[in-house]
């Protein structure tokens, strides 16, 4: 099929679907859909890459241990342990190379310790950098542990400043 290049704005009622189509079956995937719910104004700046933050699977990490490049690119992960735990996250590389990662890659890990009875700390591996440009705006900012029991959530942010190393950032 040729490409078309239009000058003025493209219009569809029901909205816009890019397909990809196997050579060898012909089979048609929808790669992406934009529809009446989809809005994306001002755009600019080229480098940006988002991960879904719908996670139908998450990571128990139950005792002290090194996480899995897999189980970080969950963006979820549980803990239900009675003792102190400490999750090492993987090294830039190992995650970088799960995540496809590129400089400005960014990518939120939830930390759940909701369920557990003891604090959860997160540690940095090889090419990751614990960053505390956020510890002077709120108390929790830059904290390495999470809380058990009702307050046990956190939110963390890694950009990748390369396809092997990030910064590491408590965010909430």
């Amino acid at each position: 099929m040729a490409n078309t290049t239009f000058s003025g704005p493209v219009r569809s009622q029901n909205g816009f679907q890019s397909v990809s189509i196997d050579a060898t079956t012909g089979a048609v995937t929808t790669t992406a859909t934009l529809g009446v719910t989809t809005s994306v104004t001002n755009l600019t700046t080229s480098n940006l890459v988002f991960q879904d933050q719908n996670h139908p699977t998450t990571a128990a990490i139950n005792a002290t241990a090194t996480a899995t490049a897999a189980q970080v690119a969950t963006g979820y992960i549980t803990s239900t342990s009675a003792a102190p735990t400490t999750i090492t996250l993987p090294t830039g590389t190992l995650l970088g190379a799960a995540l496809g990662a590129a400089a400005g890659t960014v990518m939120d890990l939830y930390v759940d310790n909701t369920a557990g009875a003891s604090t959860v700390t997160i540690a940095v591996a090889t090419n990751g950098i614990k960053s505390d440009a956020a510890n002077t705006t709120a108390a929790s900012f830059g904290q390495l542990t999470v809380a058990s029991g009702a307050t046990g959530l956190a939110r963390f942010t890694i950009m990748f400043s390369s396809a092997t190393a990030y910064a590491f950032t408590r965010t909430a």
